[in-house]
């Protein structure tokens, strides 16, 4: 029987229970949520007369974990319409519900017994086929399944989903000796191609992958810190970005993570393993003793830093970890801090503070990276079968930007082998051996293909055939043209891609100039065009602070210039001869929007922040956002139905006003920014590849170039009513006379100009009145003071 899975179950409602339930709706699976049944009544519902037999009580506790979701930050739902999928029930009244889905996911407290319990009463009502999963983080698979039907111990495997389940990547598959192997393989596509996630199968041992090596980094560099004296703000200054890690670094993670679930999670080894490893995780005094004070994190206000408030703002303290008071916060700032700043790219940062002997911040990242390296090289074949997944597991679920075997690479195998040895490591023998065999990396690429050290021979790397690597796509079939800004490449079957690779993905003519070339180089040669990328954001806008420096030198004439030409490329890519699909990804601000709302479809990144922003810089949008945005709310009405223009003007009017960036892709759709034609990848990775089957999918079906349109707007009416509604904020303190001056501005614009309502415009006349108010504002010295601190400060000014 083919598996598919329509319709899941999730057995405890806490926080990664609703999480995860979250997601599968994220993703449109209809969900059903069970938790206990309550053992006593709140008073709100004696007060109501409820009783404990009354549906409003046993089903409480999922009930309230619903309702919970839509005020946690960030966020675990893509959209409010997220939670018309999750069903609420209990453990007593509801399981016979189980015989109607095709999942279900335990997620109940970490007891083996309570767990057992759960699955003999789940295998009661199961049907046959139904795959059985638990998101245990350390307690044995195998041992949970052991006392279940056949059926059911070959339906069943470890799925640990790492929290927030809707943005962190990792998801460890962990099979049984009982599991149908169709059943895994079944589950690892699954969980990449619906969930979205970056799947590693682990071995059932202590905190499989990346919770093994992760704690052991973490406990091995506070070890380190109270071994050299270091602070705590001072490992933090250096283990971060500097080398490849989130910027939580290391003791912000554990403020994040919660002093009380990486206790548990470190116990939980420290339970199971013997010698030396036993001892790293032996947490240390002084942690146990803030657990012992309620100081665990960011979820009780103060752990590793405490934030306090005085006249100048916010000020964040440290933790002397000696006294256990807070002291002023520390970096540490050496010579190899300086030299690693200089470096481009975390591995060569990296590379810079290792090789830093001596050095305070060198030595401090040397002794920290060389056990948590040898402790992966043990664990291989333990832990993992191949290094692949331990790197993909500690990237996916880190955020560290190398795996520990890439970190080894970046920094010289050879040469950190030898030095660990002369500092009397040990040194695992298969790597010896490999070294000896004249192998000098863990990774090496040929063709474009990437292969690994396996075993003594070198494995080619597999990926999904809808992964788009552009850098290995660029290494092996060349770049068409590049220039500062972008480059244009083939992405194969007759379609190519516009990659923007500009400071920040900050548009500026370079970027201008390569749209049109590449639109005229698809015109000729391929079947159409991907605009997209692989930064760290689709695109974060123009480039103000080019903007800025124009306007302070009156330079008036180049800017009128830069946004004609803006506005032409963006009309461009509009009315091109074939098909182009833009694939935005995360933040897709300002001039990003501007250039994904004319193409001819988008297939937006499921976490997509996607907005009009200019308002809040002192400007309206220049580029023809305004327009589309109002034309494309216009194209999401049904046809043949009467509707009220002024409604839509005003819609979009408060949308720029307000500078509204969507939370999601979802979202994006519910603001207008997405319509029908639009798609959505759960799986970043799949994002250009989703794009490109969009362009094939368009060319195929005979793409005409759509004709030159004619907008209906609202006129001196509408004008009127917008302005009306801007001054009333101003009245009311929410807006200054700035404000206003750039509300009206944008109101003038959307109504078309001082003529009758319902009058149709040709396009070029919106886009006329877009440019001449953007270049009175930014002649503006208010506007220009917004700009100015949004560039220094990166946040917005209200003046």
């Amino acid at each position: 029987m083919k598996q598919t899975i329509k319709r899941a179950a999730v057995l405890g409602s806490g926080v990664m229970g609703s999480g995860i339930a979250a997601h599968l709706a994220n993703v449109g699976i209809p969900t059903l949520m069970l938790d206990i049944v309550p053992r006593e009544r709140t008073k709100a519902e004696e007060k109501k007369g409820l009783t404990m037999e009354d549906t409003a009580v046993r089903n409480r506790m999922a009930a309230e974990s619903k309702k919970a979701l839509l005020k946690q930050k960030p966020s675990p739902i893509t959209s409010k319409k997220s939670l018309d999928l999750i069903e609420v029930g209990n453990m007593d009244d509801d399981m016979d519900k189980l015989s109607e889905v095709d999942w279900i996911i335990e997620v109940v407290v970490e007891n083996l017994a309570v767990k057992k319990k759960v699955f003999a009463n789940v295998d009661k009502y199961r049907k046959e086929g139904t795959i059985v999963s638990s998101n245990t983080s350390g307690i044995s698979v195998e041992d949970m399944a052991e006392d279940c039907s056949d059926d059911f111990r070959k339906h069943f495997l470890g799925t640990h989903f790492f929290n927030p389940p809707r943005y962190l990547k990792l998801l460890e598959v962990i099979p049984t000796n009982d599991t149908d192997p169709e059943v895994l393989e079944f589950m690892k596509t699954f969980g990449e191609n619906v969930l979205g996630k970056g799947v590693v199968e682990a071995k059932d041992t202590p905190n499989f992958i990346a919770n093994r090596i992760g704690t052991y980094g973490l406990l091995v560099t506070v070890q380190e810190m109270l071994k050299g004296g270091y602070s705590v703000g001072e490992v933090d200054s250096v283990t971060g970005p500097m080398i490849g890690r989130p910027k939580s670094a290391t003791f912000r993670t554990l403020d994040v993570v919660g002093l009380d679930t990486f206790i548990h999670v470190a116990k939980n080894v420290y339970d199971q393993v013997e010698g030396a490893e036993k001892e790293v995780f032996d947490v240390p005094e002084f942690i146990l003793k803030m657990q012992e004070k309620g100081w665990l994190g960011a979820k009780s206000g103060q752990g590793f830093f405490l934030k306090k408030k005085d006249k100048n703002g916010s000020v964040i303290y440290e933790l002397d970890p000696e006294t256990l008071e807070y002291v002023d916060r520390k970096k540490l700032k050496t010579a190899a801090t300086e030299i690693a700043k200089q470096e481009k790219g975390s591995h060569r940062k990296l590379k810079a503070l290792v090789s830093a002997k001596g050095d305070r911040a060198g030595e401090l990242v040397w002794n920290i990276s060389k056990p948590a390296l040898i402790y992966s090289a043990e664990l291989l074949g333990e832990i993992a079968d191949d290094i692949v997944s331990i790197d993909q597991a500690m990237k996916w679920g880190f955020g560290w930007e190398h795996g520990p075997f890439e970190m080894w690479d970046a920094i010289g195998l050879r040469k950190s082998v030898e030095r660990m040895q002369e500092e009397g490591e040990t040194v695992p023998n298969w790597v010896l051996k490999m070294l000896e065999d004249g192998n000098e990396s863990f990774y090496k690429t040929e063709n474009g293909n990437v292969f690994f050290y396996d075993n003594g021979e070198y494995k080619q790397q597999t990926f999904n055939k809808k992964e788009i690597n552009l850098k290995q796509l660029k290494n092996v079939n060349g770049v068409i043209k590049k220039n500062a800004g972008a480059s244009l490449i083939d992405l194969g079957d007759g379609v190519a891609g516009l990659e923007f690779h500009s400071q920040s993905n900050a548009i500026g003519p370079d970027i201008i100039q390569m749209i049109n070339f590449a639109l005229n180089e698809v015109d000729k040669n391929f079947e159409g065009l991907v605009i997209g990328n692989q930064g760290k954001n689709f695109c974060v806008g123009a480039n103000l602070a080019m903007m800025l420096m124009e306007a302070q030198d009156d330079n008036f004439f180049e800017l009128d210039m830069v946004v004609k030409q803006f506005q032409n490329a963006a009309m461009n890519i509009k009315y091109s001869n074939k098909p182009v699909v833009t694939a935005p990804f995360n933040m897709t601000l300002g001039g990003g929007a501007e250039f994904s709302l004319p193409a001819d479809a988008i297939q937006a990144s499921a976490e997509t922040y996607m907005g009009l922003v200019e308002f809040g810089v002192g400007l309206i949008p220049g580029g023809g956002g305004t327009k589309e945005l109002y034309l494309k709310q216009l194209r999401n009405l049904p046809k043949g139905v009467n509707f009220d223009l002024s409604k839509v003007a005003n819609d979009v009017f408060e949308k720029v006003a307000t500078a509204k960036v969507s939370t999601s892709a979802a979202e994006a759709r519910e603001n207008g920014f997405l319509n029908s034609n639009d798609g959505i990848s759960v799986n970043p990775d799949h994002l250009l590849h989703d794009a490109k089957q969009k362009v094939l999918a368009l060319a195929s079906a005979g793409y005409q170039a759509p004709k030159r349109e004619k907008v209906p707007v609202v006129g001196d009416s509408g004008y009127a009513a917008m302005l009306m509604g801007a001054k009333s904020l101003q009245l009311s303190g929410y807006a200054s006379e700035h404000d206003v001056k750039i509300a009206e501005k944008l109101a003038y614009v959307l109504s078309g100009g001082r003529i009758k309502e319902g009058t149709l415009v040709d396009e070029q006349v919106l886009l006329d009145l877009e440019r001449e108010a953007f270049l009175s504002l930014i002649g503006e010295r208010k506007t220009q003071e917004r700009m100015q601190h949004m560039l220094i400060k990166g946040k917005p000014l209200r003046n």
